[in-house]
This record gives C-alpha cells, sequence and structure tokens, in this order.
C-alpha cells in the first residue's frame, strides 16, 4: 500500500461534512424519540464540522440508537458515517482502514435495507430513502479514491437530486443536497451546473443562501 495512504484517508474524510436540516421531525413507526435522535445528530454535525471530540460521541450514540431501532436505516447510515469519520482519530494505518471500511460496510447496508415504505419521512422529516441516500454519497465522495466509490456516491447524489420525493423535503435538507452538487459541479470544472444549483439556493431562501452567494461571486470573478 502507498505509504502516503493513512494520511489521504484522513484528509479526504475530514472534508465529510454532512449537514442535514434540524427542520422538522417525521413521525413513522421505526423513528426514535425525536429528542434522542437530535442528541446523536447534534454530536454528527459537530463532528463533520471537524470537531474531533465529537467524533467517538457521534459513532457511539448512533450506534446506542440503532440497538432500539435496528430497522432503522437512516439510524445505521448516520452511524456508517460517523464510523468513517472515526478514520481521522488515529494515526495507526491499520485501524485507519478498519474504521473506513466498517463505515462503508454500515452504508451499504443501509442502502440494501431501504425500500418503498422509507419514501416517508423518517427522521429530522426527511424522507428516509433521500436521507440514506444522501449521507452515503457525501461519505464516498469524501473517502479517497482508492477505496472506488465515487462512481457511486455520484450516482447516489445524483437520484437524490432527481427526486420527486426532494421537494417534500424540509427546505434546509434541500439546500444541503444542491450546495453539494454545486461543490462537486465546481470540482468537475462544470461552472454552469454548479451555478444552477447556487441560484436554486439564492431563489428558495434556503438556509444557505448567505453560503451560496459567496460562492457565485466567487466562480463569477
Amino acid at each position: 500500500m502507498n505509504p502516503s495512504t493513512p494520511k489521504t484517508i484522513s484528509r479526504r474524510i475530514a472534508a465529510l461534512t454532512v449537514a442535514v436540516s434540524l427542520i422538522g421531525f417525521g413521525s413513522a413507526t421505526w423513528a426514535v424519540p425525536e429528542a434522542q435522535f437530535q442528541s446523536a445528530f447534534k454530536h454528527f454535525l459537530q463532528a463533520s464540522a471537524g470537531d474531533s471530540a465529537a467524533i467517538e460521541q457521534a459513532a457511539e450514540a448512533f450506534s446506542g440508537l440503532l440497538k432500539s431501532e435496528p430497522t432503522n436505516p437512516v439510524l445505521l447510515a448516520y452511524a456508517g458515517a460517523a464510523t468513517a469519520m472515526k478514520a481521522t482519530t488515529t494515526w495507526l494505518p491499520w485501524k485507519k482502514m478498519g474504521y473506513a471500511e466498517d463505515g462503508l460496510s454500515q452504508l451499504d447496508k443501509a442502502l440494501s435495507m431501504l425500500n418503498p415504505a422509507h419514501d416517508a419521512p423518517v427522521q429530522n422529516g426527511t424522507p428516509g430513502v433521500l436521507e440514506v441516500k444522501y449521507v452515503a454519497a457525501n461519505t464516498f465522495l469524501a473517502v479517497p479514491g482508492f477505496m472506488h466509490r465515487a462512481d457511486r456516491g455520484n450516482k447516489l447524489l445524483g437520484e437524490v437530486l432527481a427526486s420527486p420525493l426532494l421537494a417534500t423535503a424540509p427546505l434546509g435538507f434541500r439546500g444541503t443536497v444542491w450546495l453539494k452538487a454545486a461543490n462537486e459541479a465546481t470540482k468537475a470544472q462544470n461552472t454552469s451546473e454548479a451555478k444552477r444549483y447556487l441560484d436554486l439556493i439564492v431563489q428558495s431562501q434556503a438556509p444557505q443562501a448567505a453560503q451560496a452567494q459567496a460562492l457565485l461571486k466567487g466562480l463569477s470573478s
């Protein structure tokens, strides 16, 4: 294995940011109570923003919730993403790979659990199928290229963007998805597509509007 691989894993997974909206909460038979979910979700957002101390807390919190609701793919997706982020908490190469692979395996399982019933909101007022696919896509696009997840990540992101259910999701979640699509388009040097998604954020007055406006200025300069 390339000796730079562990560092590469840390850099790429450290960039993982899954900022899903806190607006609303969907009631479903497989959903955990709002207070419990939001407590775990808070740790996850802190971890995604770069708080290394919150990574273990997020992974433990979602793993704990999963024990009470093992058929909830949303909980499993967040547990998987948090586990993948644990690769940034150790310098040991085998542990980095272990955390990354375990997290990806959990995300694969969460995706395989999806069925038509998950078109309904599960947590955060968001259709479960969209939340699981988005969390998986964001993680797959963050891990190093040698893990061969980028193509599937792009495919899943495309499915979320094209889904009619996206219009029913909270505006904060839609803004998050559009912002991710804009960032990926920018990486691919597809400026027109990036601007299209950023314009959607601004026109919809999503919570990410200020960030989108700043990015639009950068693309225009």
